[in-house]
């Protein structure tokens, strides 16, 4: 049956969501060639109490209200990147929760942003936001409000507020050479969602891909913050080296990435290997030619993973490399789905990346 054909007949369960949208979750963000020069463009923050802003183009705004208290704020919403509603929701929910897990912060509540098509039955929207409220809930706290409007193809993310102390801020700044980059999820995201959507997923990996995405990070989150850690982001639609490169430019740093270290799901090198990416993928690769030099044993598909468009990818974290074996094993034992060393930061610099083929 054509999903698009007559979606008033049918229940939320047969609906396929990924059909009704031109791109799948944060692969549909614009790129970083786009956005990074228009946040040039805007005027700058002088509010003394906003503590990170939008000027190294970290995961979240932190705004101190007291000595001891700041606010996490951030939002995030896409299009379906999986097919069943209650999916959608939950991979929504925790993706959005990631940028405050990724500030070293606790979430505290969170509004509902929506936008919906006339096309679909509220049974299909009801599906959604209880699929987000599970994932809230698992992170122990509620929704507690929203605003909706009609839209062309579904949309769905969160506005999450969460606490922090001023000094415990971990923020994309503040990488020291020497430091080891740790990741805490696998890669492929992606690429394994853009093969499910167009029919291709051969080995039926998009399970396996809605498992990593519906994960949060709050467990990575609080082994990470309980010990030294110079700098801290996640993983999601500028790619591992996209979201790396804000790293480093905030830094001040170069960094160098061991691509034989790096985790992925498998499905996804088969499916790289047969020309499947989104095109948020392909843009990510295009920005980052200007800052990454690759091996010459690093191939192409090698490098489309290391910027695949991930959608609630894991935690990246820049560690001393003196506690690095004791930050993997603690994070390990947590049971991350990763805690893999896969890098390091090189010296002090203007932002530039090395990819090498083997460690």
């Amino acid at each position: 049956m054509n999903c698009l054909s007559s979606p008033e007949t049918m229940s939320s369960s047969e609906i396929r969501l990924t059909q009704f949208a031109k791109r799948a979750g944060c692969a549909a963000k614009h790129p970083p060639g786009f956005l990074l020069p228009l946040l040039g463009l805007l005027p700058p923050v002088v509010d003394p109490n906003v503590l990170v802003g939008s000027s190294t183009a970290d995961d979240a705004a932190v705004y101190r209200l007291s000595d001891d208290l700041a606010l996490v704020l951030t939002t995030d919403f896409f299009t379906p990147i999986v097919d069943r509603p209650r999916d959608f929701g939950q991979v929504a929910a925790a993706n959005a929760l990631s940028d405050v897990y990724a500030m070293g912060g606790k979430p505290l509540a969170a509004l509902s942003i929506v936008g919906f098509p006339d096309s679909l039955t509220a049974e299909v929207l009801a599906e959604i936001l209880n699929g987000a409220a599970d994932k809230t809930a698992q992170a122990g706290i509620s929704i507690v409000g929203g605003h909706t409007i009609k839209s062309e193809e579904p949309i769905f993310g969160l506005a999450v507020v969460g606490t922090i102390h001023p000094q415990r801020v971990l923020a994309n700044a503040g990488a020291r050479p020497g430091d080891s980059l740790i990741l805490t999820k696998p890669l492929g995201l992606g690429i394994i969602s853009t093969a499910a959507k167009n029919g291709k997923d051969e080995a039926s990996a998009i399970d396996e891909a809605i498992r990593v995405m519906t994960t949060l990070n709050r467990t990575a989150a609080e082994v990470l913050c309980g010990f030294e850690v110079h700098a801290l982001t996640d993983v999601t639609g500028f790619g591992l080296l996209g979201h790396l490169r804000n790293m480093t430019a905030a830094s001040g740093v170069t960094a160098r990435i061991w691509a034989d270290q790096v985790p992925v799901l498998p499905a996804a090198r088969a499916y790289v290997a047969a020309g499947i990416a989104p095109g948020g993928t392909r843009a990510n690769s295009k920005f980052l030619a200007e800052w990454v030099e690759y091996d010459p044993g690093v191939s192409h598909e090698e490098q489309l993973l290391l910027c695949d468009a991930q959608t609630s990818g894991g935690l990246l974290a820049a560690v001393p490399e003196g506690i690095t074996a004791e930050v993997v094993q603690a994070l390990s034992q947590a049971g991350t789905l990763a805690s893999a060393v896969v890098g390091r930061i090189e010296s002090e610099g203007n932002g530039h990346i090395a990819v090498t083929a083997l460690r």
